[in-house]
């Protein structure tokens, strides 16, 4: 999602438990929390000012006021510091972890003369390498010792890292998505990690250079860096252009891979206010021109069937078809289509309950007949992917050419999918699952074999959802959209990928989500009824809608 911080009413995810860290399963408990809105880099919010110590400050008040300075990050929290003595200071490391707390039920409590523990309702993580994960909510204590320095009372010993409300996270951090390549070095692939606004760019070369993905995406892209290449602590920038000070073997790499090195470096910095990148190599410049990559972008029109065939929505209820696509998709009563990027062929699954393929020129492939199937997706190679709702491991890929390939292992311990989605990129698949009775959306890297064969990496799970889910589909690069049921009606969700997300009641009814490049997210009603986003309200934008479906791409222009 680029920049796209709407004015939500936003029931915010009371409903969602966001963001846990990759894990070798799904989790089937703990509590749902209200989000953090997502964005970008935003205007700081300068009514969080960390204080310094008072003269006279009570142990009870100095631990109060070090827990509050960690709205300040600036010469690597040097408020906070002040309320350590002045042995402690070299020890504490604040940057090792961020705890995100609900600042409402904190609780201090003087155990001794020189000891002070706080206890806090922990919503959320942020590793040293930026990933955020959320907990299970319970309640943390936190230890802190105190003695008097000259006179005053000062922390001696305390965890490593700050405490900051949930409220403020995103006044001192912000989103900054480190790019990667897909395995065919065409789509360039985020994975969204969370830094201080102040020295951001030395935080992000670092994780992206030093560091690498995160391990439940590392299996599913690569980096352009060599292993032995590796940068420097610190990136200054000036009038806009980052300075990256590389070491290991730079100069002598081909033009090829350092300009896909300088793609990654412009790419992930661009949202921490750098407009271009310099590398170099012992003090020498090396010389680097931007690698091309595809785009993921999509049409912006609402892409549908209705009785007057299949195809962009236009005006006056017109449909503009897809050469010899909507053609071929009209032979058929589909009630569920995606289509691939190149318009070359759709994944179908029609009113009888088969998933079929058909392309824009050809025979259309009935690919799979298995009862309860959930609607199927098409990824970057043209391969269908379909699964039964109650069959969670039976999930199977059928390459263009109609072979069927089992993808093991899939979903071992969920008992349900109700929906999924690949990222338009090809690296990244999201579903609805059902895991100990828990509806949740999960995300999978896909990994390939040698042979091209697609299997799915380790979980990231992204949100627990308030009821059962309806459907998912990716709004943008790292934002999926879900659709779900909870207590008060269906809720609409836009959750990021590797951090928070927010909610907004949707229309009663809605069956199906759509999203464009351009921020536009749309929903189909089981009467047909196409509304579209406006803000905090959904407007009525069509009606007589038979299927709103998705696609993975446009064909390139020119």
């Amino acid at each position: 999602m680029t920049g796209r911080r709407r004015g939500i009413l936003a029931v915010l995810v009371a409903a969602l438990t966001l963001a846990l860290a990759a894990c070798a399963g799904l989790p089937t408990s703990g509590p749902v929390f209200a989000g953090i809105p997502p964005g970008t880099a935003a205007v700081p919010d300068f009514s969080f000012v960390a204080q310094k110590p008072q003269p006279g400050a009570t142990p009870e008040q100095i631990v109060q006021g070090f827990i509050g300075a960690g709205i300040g990050p600036e010469n690597n929290w040097a408020v906070a510091q002040l309320y350590l003595a002045p042995s402690f200071r070299g020890q504490w490391k604040p940057g090792d972890t961020t705890t995100i707390d609900d600042r409402s039920s904190r609780a201090y409590l003087a155990t001794a003369d020189d000891k002070v523990q706080l206890t806090i309702t922990q919503r959320a993580t942020v590793d040293k390498t930026g990933a955020y994960k959320t907990s299970d909510g319970g309640r943390t204590p936190l230890g802190f010792s105190l003695a008097k320095v000259e006179g005053e009372w000062r922390i001696t010993a305390a965890p490593d890292g700050i405490v900051i409300g949930a409220d403020q996270f995103t006044s001192v951090y912000r989103q900054y998505p480190l790019m990667f390549f897909d395995p065919d070095w065409r789509y360039l692939v985020p994975d969204v990690r969370w830094f201080p606004s102040i020295n951001a760019a030395t935080h992000i070369v670092t994780a992206l250079i030093n560091g690498g993905p995160s391990p439940w995406l590392a299996g599913s892209v690569v980096s352009a860096f060599p292993d032995a290449v590796k940068a420097l602590p610190s990136v200054p920038s000036t009038g806009g252009v980052a300075q990256v000070a590389l070491t290991g073997p730079v100069l002598s790499l081909e033009p090829q891979p350092l300009g896909r090195m300088q793609t990654q470096l412009q790419r992930s910095l661009a949202n921490a206010n750098i407009a271009d990148v310099s590398m170099s190599s012992g003090g020498a410049p090396v010389d680097a021109q931007g690698a091309a990559t595809a785009s993921t972008r999509i049409d912006g029109r609402a892409l549908v069937r209705t009785k007057k065939g299949f195809g962009f929505l236009a005006g006056d209820d017109a449909v503009e078809p897809i050469t010899g696509l909507s053609t071929a998709i009209g032979r058929l009563d589909p009630v569920a289509v995606v289509v691939a990027a190149d318009y070359s062929a759709a994944a179908v699954r029609t009113s009888a309950g088969v998933v079929a393929r058909v392309p824009a020129a050809g025979d259309i492939l009935a690919l799979d007949q298995r009862p309860g199937l959930v609607d199927p997706v098409i990824d970057a190679k043209g391969e269908i992917w379909s699964v039964p709702r109650d069959d969670p491991k039976g999930l199977v890929v059928f390459t263009a050419d109609g072979k069927r390939r089992s993808v093991t292992p899939a979903w071992s311990n969920a008992s349900r999918v109700t929906a999924m989605a690949i990222s338009r990129d090809g690296t990244r698949m999201a579903a609805i699952l059902t895991v100990g009775g828990q509806p949740q959306v999960a995300v999978f890297g896909i990994v390939r074999s040698t042979d091209g064969a697609a299997q799915l990496g380790d979980p990231l799970a992204v949100a627990k959802l308030p009821g059962e889910g309806i459907h998912l589909t990716w709004l943008g690069d790292t934002t999926l959209g879900v659709l779900a049921h909870s207590g008060a009606g269906i809720v609409e969700i836009e959750q990021i990928v590797g951090g928070p997300g927010v909610s907004m009641a949707a229309p009663d009814g809605v069956t199906a989500i759509a999203g464009t490049t351009n921020g536009t997210v749309r929903l189909r009603g089981a009467d047909g009824t196409l509304y579209s986003q406006r803000g905090s309200n959904w407007e009525q934008a069509g009606s007589g809608i038979l299927v709103l479906a998705g696609a993975q791409g446009m064909p390139a222009q020119g």
